[in-house]
């Protein structure tokens, strides 16, 4: 008998002018974050050369999606003007789409930045904030055909980890992302376009993590591609039971349970490590247990 995930799992993604198509392991999106202040990498790549060049070895590494961002949504951040987004993101997808095939996702929650960033090469509009943040949004998705994530987000970065509540965490941020999906497709947006991110971290106690991993096929039930951007969050850390941890084996660690649950997109920063990891799974996982 067919799985839940054999009859509703996105088999593809509709760009502005690519598609992807979706096999039974996860595209890597590799993050680039130009910004003097992110979580992970601290602005290691906040000049626009050295974004490129990272930008270029994640694809070499085995990225099949860059995220370019540059406004951290870390906890507690302070957000920042669009002139100043602008300036940091546009001349690096400007250099990238000269120098790459590989799909750019532009993440922002401003439309003006997004109609830019589609302007300068970028296929894909990453909104944490389900495209609700600015109401211009939904407008300029559907003027620019481009691929649209929506993700869940309670509050904002300044106050979503303050006091994270759901009755029932996986079943309300099922209830949610149905609801945007159902005002983009309303909006006239095609639901080939779509594709629906649970936000881990944004909004989540580490508990609240963990039920999402560990339940994300039940987002299948959208009919939408899921991209699932855990890496290197705190909940890892918590687990180990080890502030100091470095990261990226929990990443990919629980990367590899998301392909097990058939997830389309996995947004990580070590894209080498997961690549190499996701290799050596499809070689050695049972390919009949895969969810896909």
């Amino acid at each position: 008998m067919a799985s839940m995930t054999d009859i509703t799992r996105s088999d593809g993604w509709t760009l502005r002018t690519k598609r992807l198509s979706f096999q039974s392991l996860p595209v890597i999106m590799g993050i680039v974050n130009v910004t003097p202040d992110s979580f992970s990498d601290g602005g290691k790549f906040f000049d626009p050369a050295a974004a490129v060049g990272q930008a270029m070895q994640l694809v070499k590494d085995g990225a099949g999606i860059l995220d370019i961002g540059g406004e951290s949504t870390r906890p507690y951040s302070e957000p920042v003007t669009v002139e100043q987004e602008l300036e940091r993101v546009i001349p690096v997808i400007e250099k990238l789409v000269s120098l790459t095939d590989i799909p750019i996702s532009i993440d922002t929650s401003k439309a003006i930045v997004a109609r830019e960033a589609i302007t300068a090469g970028a296929e894909i509009i990453n909104d944490v904030t389900g495209l609700e943040g600015d109401p211009e949004m939904i407008m300029v998705a559907k003027n620019t055909a481009a691929g649209i994530c929506a993700m869940h987000m309670q509050g904002t970065p300044q106050t979503m980890q303050d006091d994270p509540t759901y009755e029932d965490v996986v079943e309300d941020i099922l209830r949610y992302l149905r609801i945007r999906r159902d005002a983009l497709l309303d909006a006239g947006i095609d639901r080939q376009r779509i594709c629906l991110d649970p936000g881990i971290g944004f909004g989540k106690t580490h508990s609240h993590n963990l039920q999402l991993l560990k339940a994300c096929d039940r987002f299948h039930l959208l009919g939408c591609p899921v991209l699932v951007g855990h890496s290197r969050k705190g909940f890892i850390a918590h687990v180990l039971d080890d502030r100091q941890c470095e990261r990226t084996s929990g990443t990919v660690g629980a990367a590899l349970g998301l392909a097990t649950q058939g997830i389309q997109i996995i947004r990580v920063h070590d894209v080498a490590e997961l690549h190499r990891a996701l290799i050596l799974f499809q070689q050695t996982y049972p390919q009949g247990n895969l969810s896909r």
